[in-house]
């Protein structure tokens, strides 16, 4: 992942990332006048901490910080941005009419960035280097957005997202929805463990 290409396409989609969430937060500042307020209601989005986690591992990789290239760490933000894509889209979309900041933020976010992580996966990062294990990894982000939303929410009684909204729907579709999503992220996260060994595989026998 050190090569020029693989550098440059890392700059762009930190730039993406990073355009996305400050999108996100003008928008929201337009509404509450207030930065502390603004970054409160910013943090409590699994989308945009996925942001912020693309902007942090992606900036590493544009400027060749080793620690952030590591490709568990990529593969933890293909399976978030791919996470993020995939509830908007079955579970969030048409909910609400978007327009200037947050449409940007919307684009960039959510469509934008859960294609081209996991192209980049592909095409720059080594092969062979991702197990089983490596699920732990996977699931402990999702995991502890969670338990950080439920704990958040029972203090000020706001959930960010209506399928975690205890107040509202109650635990047990709550519990249901969280479980579905867990299940997806596993089933993903395994198959990519599965391609990413196959691809490695497939390497050695072309070479």
């Amino acid at each position: 992942m050190d090569s020029r290409n693989a550098r440059i396409a890392a700059a762009l989609i930190a730039l993406c990332a990073a355009l996305g969430v400050a999108a996100g937060f003008t928008n929201v500042f337009g509404r509450t006048g207030s930065v502390p307020l603004t970054a409160w209601i910013m943090v409590a989005y699994f989308t945009n901490l996925t942001g912020l986690l693309v902007l942090v591992v992606f900036g590493g990789i544009a400027l060749r910080v080793p620690a952030l290239a590591q490709p568990r760490l990529v593969a933890t933000a293909v399976l978030a941005t791919l996470l993020v894509g995939l509830v908007q889209r079955l579970l969030l979309y048409g909910l609400k009419t978007l327009r200037g900041g947050a449409l940007v933020g919307d684009i960039l976010l959510h469509q934008a960035l859960p294609v081209l992580v996991p192209l980049f996966w592909l095409a720059f990062v080594p092969k062979g280097r991702l197990a089983g294990r490596d699920l732990v990894l996977f699931a402990s982000y999702p995991l502890i957005y969670l338990g950080y939303t439920l704990v958040r929410g029972a203090y000020d009684a706001r959930y960010p997202y209506p399928f975690l909204d205890v107040g509202k729907i109650g635990w047990g579709p709550v519990a249901a929805y969280a479980g579905a999503i867990a299940a997806a992220f596993l089933g993903v996260g395994w198959a990519l463990v599965m391609l990413d060994r196959h691809l490695a595989r497939r390497k050695v026998t072309e070479g």
